[in-house]
């Protein structure tokens, strides 16, 4: 295994920083064509600091993440307490099993997660225990800046729920590594809660073995900027891997998530939807998916999806779905992407029915995120977000809201 604290081995041998959307060759710079062929390495020096016009960063504002570009010499921004202490194991610091098992950092605040958490935490289901409560880790901000590697290991043929539940500020680079051995069943669910001054960037790379399942979900609603990408590599034959995500943001939020879902076994399913809405000026959203059926992914049915629904002018959606397929034998495969105004008919059919303007509004918007909480499957959690939607959208102006009709005027 390549040392942790050094480059792959894979990593191109330039003078040069690694930008993630070009390779230094010896006839110029060639453009990086899939998700799967960017630049990896332990070191964020290899990286350099993003300028906004990589691929992966281009719809971030870099200036303001400029915090998470190098490690934290305190790293004392957040205090993390779990649950169910009996699933916590030793941390495990650079080089300690299974830390890195698979994780290889894919820019800059990755690696500096990396370097910066000399110890890991590490989450570990036994093979074959069913865990029936949620193992709730609390990850409270205290204001100072954080770097954190967090290892989460299912065992074989175990079934267990991880939630990951972000409150208060800080600025927090992250990492959080996601190993379902065979067999097991494990749903993770990250909530952003944060105050709005928070900074969070987040790396999550999961590897789902022989006929294990993964449901990952991704639940953002608080903090300035906040940035988290999946890493999915359905690696064994039979495995599936079911990528959720809802996000609401303000005015002034950045709220963001780059999918990668790799089809690498025989005979794997993957399905993604993520939900947004937007409301208020400068309210952005950045949701860019990738889906890679390698040549070896035979009998895989995956699709993926992204909506978002933008309540009031001056909110902006970015939305970017792609998908690359190096086998013809498959059952399926199809993406799919939609960001529009409040659906006009549906306001009609509900003010038909007796209900008022505002509270037609209000069941349709709330209708329209809610498909993402159902599909989390724990009664005290869904129970929890939906009321924090409730508030959300209880701080929007009705009569703020445009439909298809008033936008195309």
């Amino acid at each position: 295994m390549t040392a942790p604290t050094q480059a792959p081995a894979a990593a191109p041998q330039t003078n040069a920083h690694i930008d993630p959307a070009a390779q230094v060759t010896g006839a110029g710079f060639v453009p990086v064509q899939t998700r799967s062929e960017r630049p990896r390495s332990f070191d964020p020096e290899d990286f350099g600091a993003p300028t906004g016009r990589e691929v992966n960063w281009k719809h971030t504002p870099v200036a303001q993440l400029k915090a998470l570009f190098e490690t934290s010499p305190v790293n004392d921004g957040v205090e993390t307490t779990v649950s169910h202490t009996q699933y916590v194991r030793p941390a495990l610091a650079h080089g300690a099993a299974p830390r890195g098992e698979f994780f290889t950092p894919e820019d800059i605040v990755s690696a500096v997660a990396w370097q910066g958490a000399s110890d890991a935490l590490h989450l570990s289901i036994p093979a074959d225990e069913e865990v029936t409560e949620p193992i709730v880790v609390q990850i409270d901000g205290k204001g100072g800046r954080a770097d954190a590697h967090l290892v989460i290991e299912a065992g074989r043929h175990s079934v267990s729920t991880v939630v990951l539940r972000h409150t208060g500020t800080a600025q927090y680079a992250q990492n959080v590594e996601i190993i379902v051995r065979d067999g097991a069943k494990l749903k993770l669910v990250t909530v952003q809660q944060w105050e709005d001054d928070a900074i969070h960037a987040s790396a999550h790379q999961a590897r789902v073995d022989r006929d294990a399942e993964l449901t990952h979900i991704v639940v953002s609603l608080g903090g300035g900027i906040v940035r988290v990408n999946p890493n999915l590599e359905l690696a064994g034959t039979g495995s599936e891997g079911y990528l959720y995500g809802l996000s609401f943001a303000d005015s002034g939020q950045h709220l963001e998530s780059q999918v990668y879902l790799h089809h690498k076994g025989a005979h794997t399913t993957g399905d993604v939807l993520y939900k947004g809405a937007l409301n208020g000026a400068s309210a952005h959203s950045v949701w860019i998916g990738d889906v890679l059926i390698g040549r070896d992914a035979v009998g895989t049915d995956s699709y993926e999806a992204n909506r978002n629904l933008v309540l009031t002018e001056g909110a902006r959606a970015d939305s970017i779905p792609n998908l690359e397929i190096e086998t013809g034998d498959i059952a399926g495969a199809g993406h799919a992407s939609a960001t529009g105004r409040f659906d006009d008919e549906q306001l009609f059919y509900l003010q038909a029915r007796g209900i008022t303007e505002d509270e037609a509004r209000r069941l349709v918007v709330f209708g329209f995120l809610t498909e993402v909480i159902q599909r989390i499957g724990i009664p005290s959690v869904q129970d929890e977000l939906l009321a924090a939607v409730e508030a959300e959208l209880a701080a929007v102006d009705p009569q703020a809201v445009l439909g298809d009709r008033e936008a195309a005027q």
